[in-house]
């Protein structure tokens, strides 16, 4: 059995994120290439990637590799292709971090909305962080040292928009994220004590979840803006594409947190070796008041207060 360690630094390790495209993946990648770390990246758009990885080139110190690879989180067959192709591409057969990081929005109401529509919020946000580690743990296994990173949400802990709209597939999903990955503090340290996890859990970052759930899941708008609250019964498919391109943007640019400043928070997290890492003092606050106040954390006026 190996002893336990933990990553000091990134350089000369080897790096997989998913979700990579845009957002707080993009940013991730971004700060490890600069500090040394080859990276490989998966992402539904090719588009998105290639910008992804043209970015971290340019930037990247001489020598780093950067691939990336179109799948769908939600496929496990998708993800055992992603990793035979980073052993290929890197001539590895190990990898040192992994960074369970996609997810989209949507699926709302257990009650109103389609069954397909709620199981493909919670099958990519929750299935794409399992069928990651099922893909990617025999190369972390193989690894001197490794640590997983499995992005959870405030949802993770609190799990309401507010008490005018439903929540409960984006919800569902975080909060298994969140203890799937406590769950394997103590596997891990029975079975692979060299490798560490932490949960993530954002509150509002400056990404383009919204506007990225409408491009690459566009059956998804409605359910997205019924999740937000809006009457969307009156609207035609323009006017559905309208509201939700400029409450994307909303959500991107008015955002406390950017992405960049979440990336930072995160690596920095994994660095000092801690398990729990919230992102955004929105985050901090939210956590220390449903804490203070768990009977009371669905109340109409909690989040007000």
């Amino acid at each position: 059995m190996r002893e336990e360690r933990h990553i000091k630094d990134f350089a000369g390790k080897i790096a997989v994120i998913t979700g990579g495209g845009t957002g707080m993946g993009r940013e991730l990648a971004l700060q490890l290439v600069a500090q040394g770390c080859d990276v490989a990246m998966c992402d539904l758009s090719s588009d998105s990637m290639a910008t992804s990885v043209e970015l971290c080139r340019a930037q990247a110190p001489q020598g780093i590799r950067v691939t990336s690879f179109v799948c769908d989180v939600a496929d496990d067959d998708a993800l055992q292709a992603f990793a035979e192709h980073v052993q290929e591409a890197f001539n590895t057969r190990f990898i040192n971090l992994l960074f369970n990081n996609a997810g989209i929005a949507g699926g709302g109401s257990f009650l109103t909305e389609s069954q397909e529509q709620w199981e493909k919020t919670f099958n990519i946000c929750w299935g794409g962080v399992y069928n990651g580690c099922r893909a990617f743990m025999p190369l972390l296994v193989a690894s001197d040292t490794g640590h997983i990173v499995n992005t959870s949400s405030i949802n993770g802990f609190w799990a309401s928009s507010g008490p005018n709209s439903a929540h409960t597939a984006y919800s569902a999903a975080k909060f298994a994220v969140k203890g799937f990955t406590e769950a394997l503090i103590t596997d891990l340290k029975l079975n692979a004590p060299h490798i560490k996890t932490s949960v993530v859990m954002p509150g509002h970052i400056g990404t383009s979840i919204l506007l990225n759930t409408g491009v690459h899941a566009a059956d998804s708008k409605r359910s997205v803006l019924r999740m937000m609250g809006a009457d969307d019964r009156a609207m035609n498919e323009e006017d559905v594409t309208r509201t939700l391109q400029t409450a994307g943007e909303s959500f991107r640019d008015r955002a406390p947190t950017t992405a960049a400043q979440a990336a930072t928070i995160i690596l920095d997290g994994v660095k000092e070796e801690r398990w729990r890492i919230l992102v955004g003092a929105d985050a901090q606050a939210l956590d220390e008041q449903v804490r203070q106040h768990p009977e009371r954390a669905y109340d109409s006026d909690f989040r007000q207060r």
